[in-house]
């Protein structure tokens, strides 16, 4: 019969037994360190940005105030332009179709219109909701606040780009599992070692940056798993392919909302940004000419209140004409959106007029389209409305975000960032200090050489969930190889 784990004199294996704890440990720990080597810079890349994401809101209103604020008249001039007016004033700035309007979430705030050129560009334009003035310009989510946003992800230079973040995330979860591994006491004096909830020695010596690193580890790694967990429904691949599985039968709807109302046929992200549960929905189309669904058909016709008077349909010949934005704005103001809400335009003859708002509170999150020919709400949808996993994953968005708690969300992450920061460069200092002379200081190899397939083994479950993942952990097997073939002094 096979012993248990056991320690072998020396760290070398005893015939006729199962893998020593010393052979597990250095397994463990040599592929702790190549993974280290290949993300801690992307770690470091996350943290910083992702830190300075938490403060967007106040970044862009220090930075672009002359375009997202506004003086508010006195009164009785107070009252704002209508909406047509600030589409108009938008488009005589800046030719080319509206594809979304924001109206000003606060008195003192300019009303946001997105257009798209004859070119395809899109651009931001601010207006005075007050006067319909024009404020300037930017290109569509170009505010310094996207920016970082974008340069988070590295979304900024493309999906290539993308998928290293990916990797990053995902490489992030497998490390603070084997991180933990490395760091659990052992020794008959187990809590009272240095390294577990202390630190030794001085910033000169390397036991000062190696206990650093384990506790520090300790106190922010928790944090560090919930990030990358909670940030890869926005990878390239994995999310992209999560969310296709997840919304890929209309998930993201309520019961019912399906077999009650026509499709258009388009995905409602291609029209408003929502929240990842959703974003592989098929958006309701409006109803055409013979007649769809009607509003006592719809299950959400009531939602709010009650049956209110609906706009009678335009109508020119034989051919509807949508409703004007003024008609449809009275419609949306009539459900009661939080402010911040956008609107967005149908796109063609089943098109449907989309409104969407995702405030800090989750419980405020909505999507409502309404049919552009008479204003009837074909589908109003809420927070509430999600399933237990779309809640969940909305939830831990949220507090990604920096969004759930307010100020102590904010704070908590920014903590948790120049945690991981100093974890990153704790770890860089140590290997260091422990590489010799002319070599690059990997961990030595196992007793049993078979740890290290082991190991490898185990962590391949990761590179199969997170494919990028399990590509990096291909390449990180050739360079070991190739580090123990050719015998270099490391």
């Amino acid at each position: 019969m096979a012993r248990a784990l056991t320690s072998a004199p020396g760290g070398q294996a005893e015939p006729g037994t199962v893998l020593t704890r010393s052979s597990l440990y250095r397994a463990v720990w040599r592929w702790h360190f190549y993974a280290g080597l290949l993300v801690l810079p992307l770690l470091i890349w996350l943290a910083v940005t992702g830190a300075l994401y938490v403060y967007h809101d106040g970044i862009d209103q220090r930075v672009h105030a002359g375009l997202l604020t506004v003086p508010v008249p006195a009164a009785p001039a107070a009252s704002p332009a209508p909406h047509s007016a600030v589409l108009a004033a938008a488009l005589a700035a800046q030719p080319g179709a509206w594809f979304k309007y924001t109206p000003p979430a606060a008195p003192d705030r300019s009303a946001e219109v997105g257009v798209r050129t004859a070119d395809g560009a899109k651009v931001a334009v601010y207006v005075d909701p007050y006067r319909a003035q024009v404020l300037g310009t930017l290109s569509d989510r170009g505010t310094l606040g996207w920016t970082i946003r974008q340069l988070h992800s590295l979304k900024y230079f493309g999906p290539v780009q993308r998928g290293f973040i990916e990797m990053a995330a995902g490489w992030a979860i497998l490390l603070v599992l084997t991180g933990v591994y490395l760091w659990w006491p052992r020794g008959p004096n187990k809590t009272g070692q240095g390294g577990v909830v202390s630190v030794r020695g001085t910033p000169g010596q390397r036991v000062y940056w190696r206990d650093l690193h384990a506790v520090t580890g300790l106190v922010v790694g928790a944090g560090l798993l919930f990030l990358a967990i909670t940030g890869m429904p926005w990878s390239v691949l994995w999310g992209a392919k999560a969310n296709e599985w997840a919304n890929g039968h209309n998930f993201g709807y309520p019961a019912g909302v399906r077999v009650t109302l026509p499709l258009s046929g388009q995905s409602v992200s291609d029209v408003a940004h929502l929240p990842w549960t959703l974003q592989q929905a098929q958006q309701p189309g409006s109803a055409d000419h013979a007649g769809h669904a009607q509003a006592e058909d719809n299950p959400h016709a009531l939602h709010g209140g009650g049956a209110a008077a609906q706009p009678e349909p335009a109508m020119s010949g034989d051919a509807r004409v949508a409703l004007d934005i003024d008609t449809v704005m009275a419609e949306v103001q009539r459900l009661q959106l939080a402010p911040g809400y956008t609107v967005n335009p149908p796109q063609g003859a089943q098109g449907v007029f989309t409104a969407s708002v995702y405030p800090h509170e989750l419980a405020r999150q909505r999507v409502v389209h309404l049919d552009q020919y008479t204003g009837q709400p074909l589908l109003d949808m809420s927070y509430a409305d999600y399933g237990p996993l779309g809640r969940w994953l909305e939830w831990g968005i949220n507090i990604h975000l920096g969004q759930e708690w307010g100020v102590a969300n904010q704070l908590l992450l920014v903590a948790v960032c120049a945690g991981i920061v100093l974890l990153c460069v704790s770890g860089v200092v140590m290997w260091f200090k422990r590489r010799p002379a002319g070599g690059v200081g990997v961990p030595p190899l196992p007793a049993q050489r078979r740890a290290l397939v082991g190991v490898a083994a185990v962590l391949a479950v990761g590179g199969v969930v997170f494919p990028l993942v399990g590509v990096s952990m291909l390449v990180l097997a050739a360079v070991d190889a190739g580090v123990v073939g050719w015998g270099r002094k490391v």
